[in-house]
């Protein structure tokens, strides 16, 4: 049998943990093991039978790895036991300790397990001797202090190999980290020149993305009344257009009908951003006031003559349009009123949209209420119509949810209250001044953020009958 298959090793750790994990592997490299938790339970097993070889770490309590050493190194029976320390040699005075303790082999922790196996079967390999010079004293001073050594020649070397060795080791482990950390930072500077290119072509798409949402708001707003003040025969219109971002989910518009009628639109499409000022845009081109065959809002007849069509059935009909659009995820409110200039008759519906407020010239006000689905959520949705007589003087205002739904830093809603207030209190100013007050307003209640939603607002003030 070789003289390094199947022998006995003491060992000395007081983790259990890496004593069991060395224990392991050497009992699967054919190794009887016995363990001491600290050097003087070690030192026990070995005075109870010699084994072949000692492995210890150092600090460890009761006696440490050196004291441990000193001991079997002074026993005559004891002191050819090859005798392995575990050191981190973090300091050369660790080496001193270990010549003066008489240790014949240094092991850097932490360490791999086949490393300390090829050192035992070394050692193993190579029995110990009785050592020229064993019996002499050397004085070592350093750092201060003098260690009186008494290390053969042949234990000097052993010591100074194993350390140097080692050193090697770390020296090749220092080196291959130095070329993994090269090699990482080229790498790092390669994927950094790669962000920074896609950071620039990201920051490109983001300058064009913004030009052209730019020029879509821009085209959005084109597409609204020309002015904010408009005057129609029969009566005043006053507007005010606010998104939240630079495109809107709101829409709105004001237009003569035909010779007696003129109508009124307020939408609010749901959700934010490019899908919803698509779908609001889509739907303010789709009520065009242009007579024809197909328009929603005013036919032409066979004869020649045209027909406004009720509100309740223009309604109807954007709900069964716009359950076959590509915006099934989307859905609108829409309010739209229709003003026979003629007579001050007014007919309206409202499609889940907030309710139509009225003030008369005399400043009393209402919500006028109906209550039907928004458009786009079912096929089957019917909707109302309700018919107001309006008296000279009487103003009323259509406005999106973002007016009554604006909220202050303390998340509390503008309200119906507020919208109530803000028009009584400027009744007796022209319409645009009043509207724009009622903006100012809102705008004032969400300081510092300011409106989180679209802001639309449309007045329309009855001043007679047209000539």
């Amino acid at each position: 049998m070789s003289s390094t298959q199947g022998v006995e090793i003491v060992i000395a750790e007081d983790s259990r943990i890496q004593a069991k994990i060395l224990e392991r592997r050497l009992t699967e490299a054919g190794h009887r093991v016995r363990w001491g938790a600290d050097g003087q339970a070690a030192l026990d097993l070995v005075r109870e039978r010699a084994p072949a070889i000692i492995v210890s770490d150092i600090e460890m309590p009761t006696m440490t790895g050196y004291e441990f050493c000193k001991a079997v190194k002074q026993d005559s029976e004891l002191r050819k036991i090859p005798f392995v320390l575990l050191s981190t040699l973090s300091d050369p005075l660790d080496i001193i300790k270990g010549l003066d303790a008489g240790a014949d082999n240094y092991v850097t922790k932490p360490y791999e397990p086949d490393y300390l196996i090829g050192r035992i079967h070394s050692l193993l390999e190579t029995p110990l001797a009785v050592d020229e010079g064993a019996d002499q004293t050397i004085d070592v001073a350093i750092a201060g202090q003098t260690f009186k050594v008494n290390a053969g020649r042949q234990q000097v070397l052993n010591l100074l190999v194993s350390t140097f060795e080692n050193a090697v080791a770390k020296n090749q482990e220092l080196i291959q980290a130095n070329q993994d950390l090269a090699t990482a930072k080229d790498q790092l500077e390669q994927n950094n020149q790669e962000l920074r290119n896609l950071n620039q072509k990201i920051a490109s798409a983001n300058d064009q993305m913004t030009r052209d949402l730019e020029a879509a708001a821009r085209v959005q707003r084109a597409l609204l009344p020309a002015e904010e003040t408009l005057q129609f025969d029969c009566g005043d219109v006053a507007w005010r257009y606010v998104p939240c971002q630079g495109l809107a989910g709101d829409f709105l518009n004001v237009f003569q009908l035909d010779e007696d009628h003129v109508g009124l639109f307020v939408v609010d499409v749901s959700g934010h951003g490019v899908p919803s000022s698509l779908l609001a845009v889509t739907v303010g081109r789709f009520l065009t006031s242009k007579a024809s065959d197909s328009s929603v809002l005013v036919r032409l007849r066979e004869d020649g003559s045209t027909e406004v069509v009720s509100p309740v059935q223009v309604a109807t009909e954007l709900n069964q349009q716009f359950q076959s659009q590509d915006f099934s995820e989307l859905y609108f409110t829409f309010i739209y009123c229709v003003v026979n200039s003629k007579t001050g008759e007014m007919r309206y519906t409202a499609s889940g949209h907030p309710p139509l407020l009225r003030i008369s010239a005399a400043g009393d006000t209402s919500f006028e209420t109906l209550h039907s689905l928004p458009v786009g959520f079912f096929p089957e949705a019917e909707y109302e119509e309700k018919t107001i007589q309006l008296e000279k003087g009487d103003r009323v205002y259509l406005y999106s949810d973002g007016v009554t739904e604006a909220m202050d830093k303390d998340l509390e809603q503008f309200g119906d209250a507020s919208l109530k207030e803000i028009i009584s209190l400027n009744r007796s100013r022209d319409l645009n001044a009043g509207v724009g007050e009622l903006l100012e307003s809102i705008q004032a209640w969400c300081d510092p953020n300011g409106p989180l939603d679209d802001v639309s607002i449309l007045g329309f003030e009855w001043r007679g009958p047209s000539s």
